[in-house]
Parts: structure tokens; C-alpha cells; sequence
């Protein structure tokens, strides 16, 4: 686990989807175009070359470094609030839960399971459940969890 893949929220950024996912399909996708033809007929298609250095872009250069490192909505209140108070995370303030996470727990329900764990055994216990997600393939996405019928 990477210190700087961490959020102030608790989510881990190596276990997002866009770069557990995006980020892979990413180096792989120009690959796949240039072999079907597609490098040369880019500058043809309606914005083509910025979509082509785009993608070119993305995989090389990868589609996010972290909330702490700068990506990431800049308006997060989230993230303005804990650097304001100089939280390095939001599950170690006096204040947690605060009501910045009433709507974040909806998209991400596994988030205030994380966080107790966080709190009652530390950095090291989440980073080890963080890095046994990531070898199971598991990816936060900010969509509710299907229904079971």
C-alpha cells in the first residue's frame, strides 16, 4: 500500500476504478487501435486527434495520482475540510463522522466499514485489507450495489 494513493475520505486509490481499470484498458486500447488501422485515419474523425492524444496520454502518463496528489475534484469539501484542519484522514478527526459523508456513504458503502477499521486498528490494518482487495481485483465504483431478486 502507497501512503500517497490514500484519501482524506478513506478510499484508496490503487482500488478505485478508473485506476484499477481505466488506467489498464488505457495502455492497452492504442495498442489495439494502432494494430486495426486507427493511428492513421484519427486526423479523419471528428476530433480525432485530440481523442488520439488523449488516449495516448492517459496511457502513458495513467489517469490519476491521487486526491493528496492533486487529482481529483478540487472542490471536494471532503478534502478542503481535512487539509483545513490538517487531518491527514478523515476517520482520525474529532469531528468523524461529520455530515460532508451522509450522501458519500450512499455511493460507497463499504467506506464506513473501512474507515472503523481505520480508526480501531490503524493504518497498517487497512492498508493490508486494502492490498488483499486489490490482488482479488476488487474496484470501488460510486454506483449503488445491484439488487438481489
Amino acid at each position: 500500500m502507497e501512503y500517497k494513493y490514500t484519501c482524506y475520505c478513506g478510499l484508496y486509490c490503487e482500488n478505485c476504478a478508473t485506476k484499477a481499470r481505466v488506467e489498464p484498458a488505457a495502455k492497452v486500447l492504442p495498442l489495439e487501435m494502432e494494430k486495426a488501422g486507427f493511428e492513421d485515419i484519427m486526423q479523419y474523425l471528428p476530433e480525432g486527434d485530440a481523442f488520439w492524444r488523449f488516449l495516448s496520454g492517459m496511457a502513458a502518463e495513467g489517469c490519476c495520482a491521487s486526491c493528496r496528489e492533486g487529482s481529483g475534484d478540487p472542490g471536494c469539501s471532503i478534502r478542503l475540510c481535512a487539509q483545513q484542519k490538517k487531518v491527514e484522514l478523515c476517520a482520525l478527526c474529532d469531528e468523524y463522522p461529520c455530515p460532508r459523508f451522509d450522501d458519500f456513504f450512499e455511493g460507497y458503502p463499504v467506506l464506513r466499514q473501512d474507515n472503523a477499521l481505520l480508526r480501531d486498528q490503524g493504518m497498517d490494518a487497512w492498508g493490508r485489507m486494502q492490498d488483499e482487495r486489490r490482488a482479488k481485483g476488487f474496484a470501488y465504483t460510486n454506483e449503488a450495489p445491484e439488487e438481489k431478486t
